[in-house]
């Protein structure tokens, strides 16, 4: 297992990254033929809506959104909801609004919809935009449509569930899952509210067909954005544990009962592996024969790792940290 990164020590640079595995030849992989149709079905159908409301991950606050967004969707009143509040260090929630306020996005929203936290505040910021908006015609309708847009697996048709339960008292209206992909095209209208009357429009994940650095896709991958195996469990486990380490969050010592922090993946995964019990028999060619022995199942440790750490269970983290520590501070 080739190691790729260091946080403990001192040197905390990435190596690999004229190696990383979603640039050059396979864009096609990281942006599939699905997301470009799905942006242009969205443009086709924002006649029939007054409203954006992008839903993007607060590990990433910062970075990630695609840019086609605004460039294609820009001309309806926005409104943007980092969800999955739950997952992130929050402690500098003040610095990052004020940074996204710098990027002409005034109206945030954080969510976890999981458990319907701050979910009634996007009803009234939208209807408060739409009816403030010159660009609203609504003629003779007193109803509200919008659009649900966002890079995959932040939590889109989870959003809209959240909505019907506050609003509806209803179950769910749109299929949700761990892993990018789950919406594939444009739904019909789906109604969230019934007073005031307000449907929802649920679209498909769309990436950026470019990402601005490696890093950035590592974040990106780590919040599942990507199917995992397009960058490797293993790569995004070494990175997942560069960060921990960099941040001196340690709570996977304490998760897996290591002796201590450690910035070499494979001792990590090894110990992973031993703990959990995900060990498998290889048989060696020696001198006298096959011999079976027991080795670590790396992949599935990297697994683990990796799912642990999505399911909050390695306690909340800022992956954008490094974004924040370079924004200017706003003057008071």
């Amino acid at each position: 297992m080739r190691l790729a990164f260091r946080a403990l020590g001192g040197a905390a640079g990435v190596a690999w990254r004229e190696s990383f595995p979603l640039g050059g030849r396979d864009v096609a992989r990281w942006f599939p033929g699905h997301m470009a149709k799905g942006l242009k079905k969205m443009q086709s159908s924002l006649k029939l809506v007054d409203c954006i409301i992008e839903v993007h991950d607060a590990r990433i606050p910062l970075s990630g959104r695609n840019p086609l967004f605004q460039e294609t969707l820009g001309l309806k009143p926005h409104v943007l909801v980092l969800n999955k509040m739950d997952l992130a260090d929050l402690k500098e929630q003040q610095k990052i609004i004020q940074h996204l306020e710098g990027e002409g996005l005034k109206n945030v929203v954080f969510t976890n919809c999981l458990q319907d936290e701050n979910v009634k505040q996007i009803i009234p910021t939208v209807t408060g935009l739409v009816g403030s908006s010159c660009r609203y015609h609504r003629g003779e309708s007193l109803e509200y449509c919008a659009m649900v847009i966002g890079i995959p697996n932040v939590g889109k048709s989870s959003l809209i569930n959240a909505l019907r339960r506050q609003h509806l008292g209803k179950g769910k209206a749109t299929r949700v899952g761990g892993e990018p992909g789950i919406t594939r095209a444009v739904m019909s209208r789906i109604q969230v509210c019934e007073w005031p009357l307000m449907f929802l429009l649920d679209t498909p994940g769309v990436l950026a067909p470019r990402i601005e650095s490696v890093e950035m896709g590592l974040k990106l991958a780590l919040c599942g954005t990507v199917l995992d195996h397009l960058v490797g469990e293993e790569t995004l486990a070494d990175y997942l544990l560069y960060t921990l380490n960099r941040h001196q969050l340690f709570g996977y010592v304490r998760h897996y009962g290591l002796g201590g922090a450690c910035d070499d993946i494979a001792s990590v995964l090894k110990q992973v592996a031993v703990t959990l019990g995900k060990t498998q028999k290889v048989k060696v060619l020696t001198g006298t024969g096959d011999v079976n022995v027991i080795q670590p199942n790396y992949p599935a440790a990297a697994r683990d790792f990796l799912q642990t750490f999505r399911r909050g269970l390695l306690g909340p983290v800022m992956l954008d940290r490094d974004v924040l520590q370079r924004s200017p501070v706003a003057e008071p």
